[in-house]
């Protein structure tokens, strides 16, 4: 199905035209003053000076001929010179009614559907999830699943820091804590044992306890160092103990990611492309882009055109070590290898955008990608507590995320439980899922660049720009949907029938943007555009629900048509929701 937009457009560009004027000028946009009209265009005003005509005259004349058309029920030409429509109800109907019979409620499907990567996520293993991971999950997984929507094919891939220094301090504390390991004799030939020589929770403490110890200890340090050399240059028992590393720690990522409900097709790392670095590095080499400067590989990325300091892309550091860059861009040369991606989009802190300007300009001016693949940065803010700064927990440490969701849910839990005569376990599972709502709508409602306040009580409103709000208003439509039914009436049965009041009209003129929207949040890779559709669409259904009284209507075929633009309204919210990552329980 075409936009709706577009098919109001061209009527009135025929109009313009079919009065002398040019096309082109007839384009249609959603009215600013809904009090006035529904929609307007404002083309006679560009008009006037072209034609030498005053641009009321124009718009005058060109109401005249749309005034015949059955698209519109009001066309009014006010000065100086705006078009002023309302759309016609049998229009609007068999528009949504459209909607309502086709496959994606009639979004149009790409010609040429893309191939498109979202790299986010980027956890480093042995260490649990925190806030800071909280907004790289519920963005790329939205923008994920909205371009997928859409129709084109995507590939969702975490990329794990799992080979840097990271790994080299945790064998270095290992190594003072179990000397005795077999993994540490570089002269064993044996085989290593199945069984990890630690759990999850002794890493997620090795870690930390190491971290604090290098950066006090410069000989600490240089031993975490050496150990991460002897891990990448393929020792064979530190290979083994980063393999037991690699399997308890993405077994527990896993598992913490699917309580966000977030998914990755591919579970990869810095380590997927060790093994390509020497050859890309070679390349860099042989075609003269890298060069060696003050010990270090180097290739320049800065332009002419430059306003600010771009500093040279170091590719290997002059112990002959690989950095961030060196995997990030053999990563990139991996993905062009071997699906050739039309677009690839990192969703990263904001603050790493020099960092990936070296590296899409390294990777463009070495050729490593095609001229005509994309590489996109999305840059997210950070979430702030209620002081403004970066969210911390009480005692000024940084929060692991399975704290932050507990906390949440404790409080949906109270919120459901207050005044409400519900089984505790009932609560608990469907406190599970208004928390996941309440801290993804949270997130996604804010443009992904903003920096934004996590207010626990705002998020968990049950009023508001909120998720929870959006749920309840799933929950309360499926209630009417489930009694309908329980008085035998049949929801496939019913069908759109022309609006009989305002509220009901204004229902059904919002849920026309849904293509327009989803297809604009898909390109300009903006899920809050969803966010904000549907929160409207929210207030326009409960403004119905509010102004009608629906199953006590004894018109049966009023009552029809109202079921079916409800079993509308909530497949469209579902669908929204399932982009943006939750979903709404039965009852609430």
């Amino acid at each position: 199905m075409q936009k709706i937009l577009n098919l109001i457009s061209q009527d009135v560009m025929a109009a313009f035209e079919k009065a002398g004027y040019d096309a082109e000028y007839g384009r249609v946009t959603i009215s600013n003053r809904p009090d006035l009209c529904e929609y307007q265009c404002n083309g006679a005003l560009a008009l006037a000076r072209k034609y030498k005509k005053a641009p009321i005259m124009i718009a005058n004349e060109v109401a005249a001929i749309l005034k015949s058309e059955k698209t519109f029920s009001m066309v009014d030409a006010v000065a100086p010179g705006f078009l002023n429509m309302n759309i016609a109800e049998e229009f609007l109907t068999d528009y949504v009614q459209g909607m309502a019979e086709a496959e994606h409620f009639g979004l149009e499907k790409p010609e040429k559907p893309e191939t498109v990567i979202v790299d986010y996520g980027g956890p480093n293993v042995a260490k649990p999830l925190h806030v800071g991971h909280l907004r790289p999950a519920i963005i790329g997984e939205s923008v994920k699943r909205i371009i997928r929507y859409v129709g084109h094919n995507v590939y969702g891939d975490i990329h794990m820091g799992d080979w840097g220094l990271p790994i080299g301090l945790i064998f270095t504390e290992l190594k003072l804590r179990k000397p005795d390991l077999i993994y540490w004799d570089e002269t064993y030939t044996g085989e290593y044992p199945q069984e990890p020589p630690f759990t999850i929770a002794e890493l997620e403490e090795i870690y930390p306890t190491a971290s604090g110890k290098s950066k006090q200890d410069a000989a600490y340090k240089a031993e975490a160092m050496e150990n991460t050399y002897k891990l990448q240059s393929g020792v064979r028992g530190y290979r083994a103990l980063w393999q037991h590393v690699m399997t308890i720690s993405v077994a527990d990522l896993k598992e913490n990611y699917r309580k966000l409900n977030v998914e990755f097709d591919w579970w990869k790392g810095e380590s997927d492309v060790n093994d390509i670095i020497p050859r890309m590095v070679e390349y860099m080499k042989k075609e003269g882009y890298a060069y060696i400067s003050d010990g270090a590989l180097v290739v320049d990325v800065k332009e002419e055109t430059d306003t600010k300091e771009m500093p040279p892309c170091m590719i290997l550091k002059s112990d002959g070590a690989a950095l961030y860059n060196t995997t990030d861009l053999a990563t990139i040369m991996d993905r062009e290898e071997k699906i050739h991606p039309d677009k690839i989009i990192y969703v990263v802190d904001k603050r790493q955008d020099l960092y990936f300007e070296q590296v899409f300009r390294c990777a463009r001016k070495t050729k490593l990608v095609r001229p005509e693949t994309e590489l996109c940065f999305l840059g997210f803010g950070t979430m702030n507590g209620q002081d403004g700064k970066p969210f911390k927990t009480r005692d000024g440490g940084v929060m692991r995320l399975e704290y932050l969701m507990r906390e949440i849910r404790e409080e949906m839990v109270r919120k459901i439980m207050e005044g409400h005569a519900t089984d505790a376990g009932e609560a608990e599972q469907t406190a599970a899922i208004v928390a996941l709502s309440a801290i993804k709508y949270g997130d996604l409602s804010n443009q992904a660049s903003k920096d934004y306040i996590f207010d626990i009580d705002r998020f968990t409103s049950f009023e508001g720009d909120t998720g929870p709000y959006i749920l309840y208003t799933i929950v309360r439509i499926k209630s009417i949907l489930n009694r309908f039914q329980e008085a035998g009436g049949d929801v496939e049965a019913c069908r759109i029938r022309v609006p009989q009041n305002d509220a009901e009209k204004c229902l059904m003129l919002q849920m026309t943007g849904f293509n327009a929207m989803m297809q604009s949040a898909c390109d300009e890779i903006a899920p809050h555009k969803v966010c904000a559709y549907i929160y409207d669409l929210a207030n326009a259904f409960n403004h119905f629900y509010h102004e009608t009284k629906i199953l006590t209507e004894t018109d049966e075929e009023k009552k029809s048509g109202w079921i079916a633009l409800l079993q509308l309204t909530k497949q469209i919210l579902e669908t929204c929701i399932e982009v943006l990552g939750f979903e709404a329980p039965e009852r609430m």
